[in-house]
């Protein structure tokens, strides 16, 4: 199976930077037949991004008013992506509206899983937050028990 994990985010603005944590995570883990990537978030650039590929899996914060750390799992062949989620996104096409277009133009990858980490700061800042570091840990956990690995000690 063709599977690509995309982290999400800008790295200098606190939590926002947790995709491209969880994705290195992943990626350290050297899942056979699994690309990973970072992106931005742009709605375009993740289109091309996932057009190849057979199961997909994005990471990217979220402020939907939640506890930070929440996280939040979404399947997008079963359920739309609430574009509130991502009102915080510095791009007017970004990745709830990349998916509702693809879903519109029936370009939808076979499987596309969205994993949303409730932000509680996008100050300036690589650190973040302890709730969404706690996070992290959640979300490669499962997301190595879905994609069948082992998660690696976090460290």
């Amino acid at each position: 199976m063709n599977r690509l994990l995309i982290g999400i985010g800008n790295r200098f603005r606190s939590d926002d930077g947790v995709g491209p944590v969880i994705a290195e995570r992943l990626e350290a883990l050297a899942l056979p037949a699994t690309r990973v990537c970072i992106a931005s978030g742009e709605g375009a650039a993740l289109m091309d991004l996932w057009r190849e590929a057979e199961a997909v899996y994005l990471f990217d914060a979220v402020s939907s008013g939640k506890a930070a750390g929440t996280v939040h799992r979404l399947d997008a062949a079963s359920q739309t992506i609430p574009q509130e989620f991502f009102h915080y996104s510095t791009h007017a096409f970004s990745l709830a509206e990349a998916v509702e277009l693809a879903r519109a133009l029936d370009e939808l990858p076979p499987r596309l899983i969205i994993y949303g980490i409730e932000g509680g700061s996008f100050r300036a800042g690589r650190e973040l937050s302890p709730p969404v570091a706690a996070a992290v840990d959640e979300v490669v956990e499962r997301v190595s028990a879905e994609l069948g690995a082992t998660a690696p000690d976090a460290g």
